[in-house]
């Protein structure tokens, strides 16, 4: 009896386990190609719900385009990567018209040189001699954050102080 009776509580506490649902989903340790502590994601990320990114950056060839982590069918972090072979005017950028590098509300950030924080993006340039160009530009943009709302301008600057630099050191700029 006592050897049914610890199967059936085995049986029991597996079947209460199983009931609690899957375990939350970690933030990714890398988002796009560059490592980055999950905890700054977390800063602007706040679903875990089935992160995917599309991707359609070529490192190796330095070719411009977009990577965007997705929670389910949403975007919730969008990045442009982009060579040129001169320095862009960030606040052209920020400011024009397309919507491709779009932030709203651009302030220089007095953390780190050529960077301007929004209150729903940013956008860094540093040079990067590569077979493309000679800068690098990257644009941060959150479409899950209201464009007048200024709570998150320090979390967006904390996430890019960590993120440009270390995607800087993935490229093998020259």
């Amino acid at each position: 009896m006592s050897a049914i009776r610890t199967v059936l509580v085995s049986l029991a506490v597996a079947a209460c386990a199983s009931c609690a649902g899957p375990a939350p989903r970690e933030m990714p340790r890398a988002v796009c190609g560059t490592q980055i502590d999950p905890e700054l994601t977390r800063l602007l990320v706040k679903s875990t719900d089935d992160l995917h990114e599309y991707n359609r950056v070529d490192r190796a060839k330095t070719i411009t385009g977009p990577c965007v982590l997705l929670a389910g069918h949403d975007p919730v972090l969008e990045f442009r990567f982009s060579w040129d072979h001169s320095a862009t005017d960030l606040m052209y950028l920020a400011t024009g018209s397309g919507s491709t590098s779009q932030i709203t509300n651009p302030r220089n950030s007095e953390a780190t040189a050529k960077t301007l924080i929004g209150t729903d993006g940013a956008i860094s340039q540093a040079p990067c001699r590569t077979k493309s160009g000679n800068y690098f530009t990257l644009t941060l943009q959150l479409p899950k954050i209201k464009p007048g709302d200024g709570d998150h301008r320090g979390d967006i600057e904390r996430f890019m102080r960590a993120y440009f630099p270390a995607t800087l050191r993935t490229l093998g700029c020259r």
